[in-house]
């Protein structure tokens, strides 16, 4: 072992002493390397700043798995024997209709290891009235302590209390505005449901006036969607289930998990132990999967395009430094050197000029992240981890070595007598 670490000592001592007799070849190598490695860290801790913004900004107004009854079907008589049916189906309209044993599938999913928070809520069509304006909403019914699980309101609260009770409710900053309220302004709530079927041929303004409530504004919201800011109205459970006509019902069941991206799977294995329909992130935002699958792509291709381009830079170099040492290369080989050692001195020369490139470009990333953190258009920050920087290093040391291989192999098949007669 001892033997092996002096000969590779003396190895390294030749490579630098070649480097050194080329330093502006190995200076200019170097800051190839050195921009090579820092465009990749940058690039990487880009796109990945930008995919955790855009799913942190998704994630943070929805829940990773919801469940919801099963969509309500036709029942179609068999055919009779030795006869062709033919059907023209209709599909049924779906009612706002309660889960089933809901209590019991939320006592069951809250012993499950792979949830992180469970929230059962009734949600359903409502209007607004506030004089003459009439805005259409959606009227969601939770119980804030589990729903602050799924999504932390208190962090997109920005005026009034987070509070929810039989006379207060949330609504977002976008419904606000439309309707010129604050908080502790009062409002109409009404759901547009019948207490009974007689009443279904009523006309639009009959039907607002059955289950609806007044209400004061305890807090204003601000999810960051439009959409959403303009249409949610969170209120008690108890009072929704009375506006919506569903006594002690609920119609969705809100689910988190540890790992986002196991999302699909485990919406699959819920959806058969509830016998329920579960629907989970991935498959609502299938655009932004997409999108995410299309910007990792093009960051792992513009990685490949600057790693060949530095190795090939590298071994142009070494090519051109075989060259020109060609005379001390067989005097080396005169003097005992094996091919072996003549391949490892080439070789920790690329390792050296992937190495000392891959520090000076970790600087330079710091600084451009710095830069873009400090300077730039403050929507996101970039992220940087260590490990990103030591497997860049790795990857940069590792492509020098590759590089240089086809140069160490032309110096250690020289001749040492042709080699000494070279001028």
């Amino acid at each position: 072992m001892t033997a092996f670490f002096g000969r590779f000592w003396i190895d390294a001592n030749i490579a630098i002493s070649f480097l050194r007799e080329g330093r502006i070849q190995s200076l200019m190598i170097t800051l190839g390397v050195a921009i090579g490695v820092a465009v990749i860290i940058f690039i990487t801790a880009l796109i990945q700043g930008l995919q955790t913004n855009l799913i942190d900004s998704t994630l943070g107004s929805q829940a990773h798995i919801r469940l919801v009854s099963p969509d309500e079907v036709n029942l179609i008589a068999p055919p009779v024997d030795d006869t062709l049916q033919l059907i023209k189906e209709d599909k049924r309209p779906q009612r706002l209709r309660s889960i089933n044993n809901w209590q019991q599938i939320t006592d069951t999913l809250d012993q499950l290891p792979l949830l992180t928070a469970v929230s059962p809520n009734v949600s359903g069509p409502g209007f607004v009235r506030r004089g003459e304006a009439l805005e259409s909403v959606i009227l969601v019914g939770t119980d804030l302590e589990r729903y602050q699980k799924i999504i932390p309101l208190s962090e997109y609260l920005i005026s009034g209390e987070l509070r929810v009770s039989a006379d207060n409710v949330l609504i977002g900053s976008e419904l606000a505005k439309n309707l010129g309220v604050e908080v502790g302004s009062k409002l109409r709530l009404d759901s547009g449901q019948d207490d009974d079927d007689s009443s279904r041929d009523n006309n639009f303004n009959n039907n607002l006036n059955n289950n609806s409530a007044v209400v004061n504004i305890a807090g204003i919201f601000e999810l960051g969607v439009r959409e959403l800011d303009a249409r949610y109205v969170y209120l008690d459970l108890k009072q929704a289930q009375s506006l919506l006509n569903l006594p002690g019902g609920i119609t969705v069941i809100d689910l988190t998990v540890e790992d986002i991206f196991e999302a699909e799977k485990i919406a699959a294995q819920v959806g058969r132990l509830t016998s329920l329909q579960a629907e989970s992130w991935i498959k609502t935002n299938a655009q932004l999967l997409s999108g995410l699958t299309a910007q990792s792509l093009s960051s792992n291709m513009i990685v490949g395009f600057v790693a060949i381009s530095v190795a090939f830079g590298i071994a142009s170099v070494l090519s051109v430094s075989v060259v020109q040492r060609t005379r001390e290369i067989g005097i080396l080989r005169a003097m005992g050197a094996t091919r072996q050692q003549i391949l490892r001195i080439f070789l920790i020369q690329g390792a050296v000029f992937g190495l000392l490139g891959s520090i000076v470009g970790s600087g330079v990333s710091y600084l451009l992240v710095w830069s873009f953190n400090t300077f730039g258009p403050n929507i996101f920050t970039i992220p940087i981890s260590i490990d990103l920087i030591l497997v860049t290093m790795s990857l940069a040391t590792l492509t020098g070595i590759i590089a240089a291989a086809i140069p160490a192999r032309r110096a250690a098949a020289l001749d040492p007598v042709v080699a000494i007669r070279y001028v």
